[in-house]
């Protein structure tokens, strides 16, 4: 745990009893605060209170009058589409708001620092698309060269409950919009943007406001090193911000569309292979083409991503190399199930929008295509450029008829269930193919989560291949 510093003796509420409210909790108690806790869910109150929380219900008159904070969950908005009263409330008592992400850089140094040979660092990932597997081969990476490095953040263990770094200790943190856009300190050394598409545009007030959420990771602390992918005009404006000159190598760009060039850092990856180039000199080159753990071009985006990171911690490229072939990925991105009979069976439930869909359809060629669900707005015609790797698509999903109307062009059967769309597929599927699980919409017309739908693919899957 690391002890949250600052509010020895003062009063601090919190507000989301979840996974990082508690953490929060916690950690501001072990710091010396007294925490008041309160969530709306009687449960929530109830575990809460077992761990010797003090409950107060914060949407009543004066409830922040000795507050100091208040610490809020991420998934609570604070000010679109319109704050939460208890939000609202401690705004308009001048009460500053937070969040366990400003917390835990207000309170990552210690005093034990000045005793060690390197300081702990903190690499922060951010994103649309990739920062969960991006972070996940960051951490991986440096596990495989023997680094004291723990992962947190967005992908899972809250960022208060990891233990305090040793001497040279890394913390990888990946970090949703809605973290970076509360948190009152965020000063990590290393940052990272993947990419930016359209999402939580509600929550955001629009793409301007989802894109500045990311960009305070850059500007509120100013990272020694800003890794920036520039596949989009939005991060193409970042490197430019950030940068002093064509040269400044504080800011690496990085690309999967194609080869970059000029005299600063840049890593891209074209045709399958990752290069580094360093003031006009190819300082690296890695064949991505074998690397299992990522296929296709969003997945080199990501390896480009990870290696530019690791390469600001002084690691060399024939060692990040080793590092990628062992890299197994993210469960339900990409994630290689098995083979039978030449038939790969890959599950990226994750892809949840056009977006992501379409980047997993790239990734493959002849692809039967299991796909549907809680459909999103603006429709399916950004799959187009995909569709021509379909063989047949296999539509789940309550409105899986109608979500087929709009896949023109590609033969497409009404399955309804896991079940009928794998046991189809795999009927079908000729040496050569893939079963491809990428369904570009939402799982809740059937499942609890996208974990739930992958974990269901994967099930079908291994009775028709056996156990993997």
């Amino acid at each position: 745990m690391i002890p949250v510093r600052g509010f020895e003796g003062a009063v601090v509420a919190v507000l989301g009893l979840g996974r990082s409210g508690l953490s929060a909790a916690r950690a501001l108690r072990a710091g010396g605060a007294r925490v008041l806790a309160w969530d709306d869910n009687p449960a929530a109150q109830e575990m809460a209170s077992e761990e010797g929380f003090e409950i107060k219900d914060l949407s009543r008159d004066g409830a922040f009058d000795e507050v100091a904070s208040l610490i809020v969950s991420p998934g609570i908005p604070h000010l679109y589409p319109a704050p939460n009263k208890v939000v609202a409330a401690a705004l308009r008592a001048g009460v500053p708001v937070d969040n366990d992400i400003g917390l835990f850089f207000r309170s990552f140094a210690g005093a034990e620092w000045a005793n060690f040979d390197q300081p702990p660092k903190v690499i922060g990932v951010t994103g649309s698309n990739g920062k969960s597997t991006t972070s996940a081969l960051i951490h991986h990476i440096l596990e495989e060269v023997g680094r004291d490095v723990q992962l947190a953040g967005n992908i899972g263990r809250g960022v208060l409950d990891i233990d305090p770094p040793g001497d040279g200790g890394v913390v990888v943190l990946e970090l949703s919009s809605y973290q970076t856009e509360l948190a009152r300190a965020l000063t990590p050394d290393v940052a990272v943007f993947t990419n930016l598409t359209p999402d939580h545009l509600d929550r955001h007030g629009g793409l301007g406001g989802y894109f500045a959420a990311k960009r305070r990771l850059f500007a509120e602390g100013g990272p020694d090193r800003a890794v920036i992918g520039v596949d989009e005009d939005e991060g193409l404006f970042l490197a430019g911000q950030l940068a002093e000159g064509r040269g400044d190598d504080r800011v690496i760009r990085v690309s999967a569309k194609g080869k970059l060039t000029g005299p600063g850092w840049m890593v891209f990856a074209r045709k399958g292979f990752l290069s580094e180039y360093r003031k006009g000199k190819q300082a690296g080159s890695i064949d991505l083409r074998e690397v299992k753990g990522l296929p296709g071009a969003h997945n080199h985006q990501n390896a480009c991503a990870a290696y530019a990171a690791c390469r600001t911690l002084g690691l060399a490229p024939k060692v990040i190399e080793r590092a990628f072939h062992s890299f197994a990925g993210l469960p339900h991105r990409s994630q290689r199930i098995g083979e039978k009979d030449g038939v790969s069976f890959v599950n990226d439930s994750k892809a949840t929008n056009v977006d992501s869909a379409l980047k997993a359809l790239l990734a493959f060629e002849n692809v039967r295509w299991i796909c549907g669900g809680l459909a999103k707005d603006g429709g399916l015609a950004g799959l187009a450029p995909g569709l021509e790797h379909v063989v047949k698509a296999y539509v789940i999903g309550r409105e899986a008829a109608q979500f087929s109307l709009g896949l023109e062009g590609i033969e497409a059967e009404v399955c309804t269930t896991m079940e009928a769309a794998v046991a189809r597929a795999v009927e079908e599927a000729q040496p050569g193919e893939t079963v491809l699980l990428a369904p570009a919409a939402a799982s809740f017309d059937q499942y609890d989560s996208f974990e739930k739908r992958g974990e269901d693919f994967i099930e079908q899957v291994t009775r028709h291949i056996g156990p993997t």
